[in-house]
């Protein structure tokens, strides 16, 4: 049984999501204090937020049974996600469900601010009628500035070509055959704020993209641009877009957010040309519905072990194709601690090789798995998110590679690690797509089940050695499962991988490596 923490208020479609799965139990406490969610963490595999809670280091150093955190909405702001990955704990959020309500409220704004609705409104309702004070300006052929070119930027930029507006966009990951396929002309940012007559934000809040609007930026635009922000409030220098405000440099902004909220003391709130909402950009009933039955569906995938969508701190790509990929990660990790377990002194560099048609996807996955393995033993934390972390921080040099040439399985992955003085190549495959094996150890070939208590020996070839040691686990009543066996040639060298039903004490390893044929004996447990 998982046991979940919602830690905001959720949609009631998602808690009768939740309702209906019997391998999940979860708690609604909105509104708990830091301390108080540091108190009750501890006993929860998962935390669902939205925007209200915050799981800062604190909360996230409490969080001991902690496997993912799930942000019901875009932006991540309220969750230290270097903590988190610090800790193994997977942070995702949902940027599809609400990207139309968050479109529409852009377009929203965009009008109300072009034909002064809000004000109009308010002067009506003072009981006035000045239809000249309020002479507005049609968004037909102006030119809008896209800063941030996501899915929401994408359909803000649709919708605003419905209005016969220009659209400019910048984003500095994606490319221009990208915007061209949406008549959309991509430019550098600063070209983008000279030309504009409407900018729109929709990037998310990084240390690059904080203040994204501030002084300097301001001073490079149109005179008379109109400025919407519906994405996050720290994207803009708040007082820097008061001055511009005041000195008509900036004709009239709308802002759904802010940086501090609810706002308190803030430079735009009360002026006569910002038009305010409290955060409404995801308020629909449809989002919230949509957000929070996909917030549940990844949770519980995470904790079942079936997908990482979404997922915001996996070092590598997840999608519909992690079903395919999740048994390979699990040879990848096999291979790593078999690695390790072997390893004559601490590795300090690793090459991975994935080949076959269709894994070139899985190069970074399998990796991250490896790593994860291999780390095991120095970091009982270690996932696949905090893996490479990990590695980096020992030292660890990694290569990766992908090979589409066949060996002589269909897919392989090869693993040759390092360390002082030494190195050793192991590679795995799948049967049937599920059935691992470790078919090489250096030049040895074989075909074992990298599973359970494996000694593991070198030895010469020659006769006795297979009954000599079998007597001896014997003799303390451990049962050979399976005994594989690899040989250079006839008469040289052979390298044993048996699979045993129990564990032997030391003694037996000992009088193991102390027969004359015997070269190397070790003891993994996979």
């Amino acid at each position: 049984m998982y046991k979940i923490l919602i830690g905001d208020k959720l949609g009631a479609e998602g808690l009768a999501l939740l309702d209906s799965m019997p391998d999940m139990a979860y708690d609604e406490l909105a509104g708990l204090s830091k301390e108080e969610l540091i108190a009750k963490i501890g006993e929860y595999d998962a935390l669902i937020v939205r925007s209200g809670t915050k799981a800062d280091a604190d909360v996230i150093a409490a969080a001991t049974r902690m496997k993912v955190i799930g942000r019901a909405g875009v932006g991540i702001d309220n969750v230290d996600v270097d903590a988190a990955t610090r800790r193994g704990i997977i942070v995702m959020n949902t940027p599809l469900g609400n990207s139309i309500a968050t479109a529409e409220q852009t377009l929203a704004l965009m009008l109300a601010i072009s034909r002064h609705t809000a004000q109009s409104h308010a002067s009506m309702l003072a009981g006035e009628w000045k239809r000249n004070k309020f002479t507005g300006t049609e968004l037909y052929g102006k030119t809008l500035g896209v800063v941030g070119f996501g899915r929401i930027g994408r359909l803000v930029a649709e919708r605003a070509q419905a209005f016969g507006m220009n659209v400019l966009a910048y984003d500095p990951y994606v490319s221009e055959a990208v915007g061209r396929n949406l008549n959309v002309t991509l430019v550098d940012l600063e070209d983008l704020f000279a030309q504009v007559d409407y900018i729109t934000l929709h990037s998310v809040l990084t240390k690059e993209t904080e203040k994204i609007i501030n002084a300097q930026a301001i001073s490079t635009m149109k005179d008379g641009v109109v400025i919407i922000n519906v994405a996050r409030g720290k994207l803009i220098d708040e007082q820097a877009l008061a001055d511009g405000l005041a000195s008509g440099k900036v004709k009239g902004a709308a802002v759904d957010v802010f940086s501090t909220e609810p706002p308190q003391n803030n430079p735009l709130v009360g002026l006569p040309t910002v038009l305010h909402t409290p955060h409404l950009g995801a308020s629909t009933e449809e989002a919230q519905r949509n957000v929070a039955i996909e917030i549940v569906e990844q949770v519980v995938d995470v904790l079942r072990g079936v997908d990482y969508r979404n997922a915001l701190n996996v070092p590598f790509r997840t999608g519909p194709d992690f079903a395919k990929m999740r048994p390979y990660m699990a040879l990848a990790e096999k291979l790593g601690v078999f690695q390790q377990a072997l390893a004559d002194g601490p590795i300090n560099r690793i090459e991975v090789e994935v080949t076959g048609e269709g894994m070139e996807e899985m190069v970074r996955a399998v990796a991250a798995s490896l790593l994860k393995g291999l780390l095991s033993h120095s970091y009982p934390e270690a996932q696949v998110i905090n893996a490479p972390l990990f590695a980096q921080e020992a030292g660890i040099k990694i290569e990766q590679a992908y090979d589409l040439r066949p060996t002589d399985y269909t897919h392989q992955i090869t693993c040759r690690v390092y360390w002082p003085g030494g190195s050793r190549l192991v590679a795995g495959v799948l049967f049937g797509n599920n059935e691992a094996r470790i078919v090489q150890v250096d030049d040895y070939r074989l075909e074992a089940r990298p599973e359970g208590t494996v000694l593991f020996m070198q030895n010469k070839d020659v006769p006795g050695v297979i009954g000599q040691v079998a007597t001896l686990l014997a003799t303390y009543n451990v049962n050979i499962a399976e005994w594989r066996l690899g040989r250079t040639a006839p008469g040289g060298e052979a390298l044993c991988f048996v699979n045993l039903d129990g564990t032997p004490p030391a003694a037996v390893l000992d009088a193991i490596g102390q027969a004359p044929a015997v070269l190397q004996v070790k003891l993994v447990q996979l």
